[in-house]
């Protein structure tokens, strides 16, 4: 549909090699365990089967894909086991190792490669892609998002796709969850202006929220906004899965109507995550 964004990214000027090692210690410090609930519980893998359905209707089999913050490699094994050629990478050096080993463990890595590369690093990637991805927020932590941008249009082939999950702004779950406890603060902490700190597992990952218009600002002048669509709207966000456990029935038919609204312009604004697709002009 090739909108036009209204705004542009929050400077990031501030962000610096000191906040940059933070985010890599926190990620390091839950490779052991982030295939578990903290990061594929059954809210996540419903997200990510969104995004393999998305991506393979982009690019067919075959295609050369870039994975951007691609974690223990969950989405990167899963391309290659249906025929992509897959460079994985990341900024924490032990999620590219357990990508490695699953890689091996699954037999695909003829055509899988994990490379220990930033996004703030792309400029030292060379080659040509057909697509790249990005899910569950990684994006949200590049501290500037043009050059992001800049780079993968130089990577990517003229027509080629890019496929982004990105953490939204506006989140009612989250801002409900957090009003009626009167912690007013972490509510609103997507609304911030810059980069922002979040916590995890002692560590602390800064981070960018965006609205959807907002993130394609960024990516305008290379590139075409094809679609978007809101990610976890009327599902709860992951970490509230205890929820979902509780009554799975009556979430999965919430479930059911993130995939029929999820895509409608105001509601399409919102939610955990948005997935938004672009094409290479």
């Amino acid at each position: 549909m090739n909108e036009q964004a209204e705004t542009g990214q929050p400077a990031s000027g501030a962000f610096d090699e000191a906040r940059l090692l933070d985010t890599q210690r926190a990620f390091d410090s839950v490779a052991a365990d982030y295939d578990g609930p903290r990061g594929n519980n059954e809210l996540i893998q419903r997200m990510r089967t969104t995004m393999w359905h998305t991506v393979g209707a982009e690019l067919p089999a075959g295609s050369r894909l870039l994975d951007l913050g691609c974690g223990t490699g969950l989405d990167a094994v899963e391309f290659a086991r249906h025929g992509y050629h897959v460079v994985a990478s990341d900024w924490s050096p032990e999620m590219v190792a357990r990508t490695r080993a699953r890689a091996v463990n699954e037999g695909v890595q003829e055509h899988l490669s994990a490379v220990h590369l930033g996004i703030q690093q792309l400029f030292l990637l060379g080659g040509r892609f057909d697509g790249v991805y990005s899910n569950f927020g990684p994006l949200n932590c590049a501290p500037d998002l043009r050059a992001v941008a800049d780079e993968c249009a130089r990577l990517v082939r003229p027509g080629g796709s890019l496929v982004f999950s990105v953490m939204g702004r506006v989140c009612p779950w989250e801002l409900a969850h957090y009003a009626v406890r009167r912690r007013f603060g972490r509510a609103g902490i997507r609304f911030g202006k810059g980069v922002r700190e979040v916590g995890m597992n002692g560590h602390t990952i800064w981070t960018w929220y965006y609205t959807p218009r907002e993130f394609y600002a960024a990516f305008a002048e290379h590139f075409s906004l094809a679609s978007y669509r809101a990610l976890s709207l009327f599902l709860p966000p992951p970490y509230m899965v205890d929820r979902y456990r509780r009554r799975p029935e009556r979430y999965e038919r919430l479930g059911r109507l993130d995939d029929r609204f999820g895509g409608l312009p105001v509601l399409r604004d919102m939610g955990d995550h948005f997935l938004i697709v672009m094409h290479r002009r």
